[in-house]
């Protein structure tokens, strides 16, 4: 565990406040930007994914999209009339 000065906790409390947080969070997303900038990786080296996992990744999603295009539309309304007409019908039990 890393112990904060009083000053440093103090500037995370009025900075968690600011930002309607907490001051685990403030800290959390401080250092995350400072990493960031630096080039560091907020992700541990186990979560991160490879390229070609990422890309299979990509690839199933796709496929995914690819088939859910390829399906009909049952539904001939606009999306519009469908909520009106839905709206103002009660709902069957």
């Amino acid at each position: 565990m890393i112990h904060l000065s009083r000053e440093t906790e103090a500037l995370a409390r009025r900075l968690a406040a600011k930002k309607g947080m907490s001051p685990e969070e403030a800290v959390r997303r401080a250092i995350e930007q400072s990493a960031h900038e630096a080039g560091i990786s907020s992700l541990p080296e186990a979560r991160r994914e490879s390229p070609r996992a990422i890309a299979a990744r990509i690839a199933r999603i796709d496929a995914i999209v690819e088939e859910i295009t390829g399906m009909p539309v049952l539904e001939t309304r606009s999306p519009r009339e469908t909520l009106t007409l839905n709206h103002r019908r009660p709902m069957k039990q």
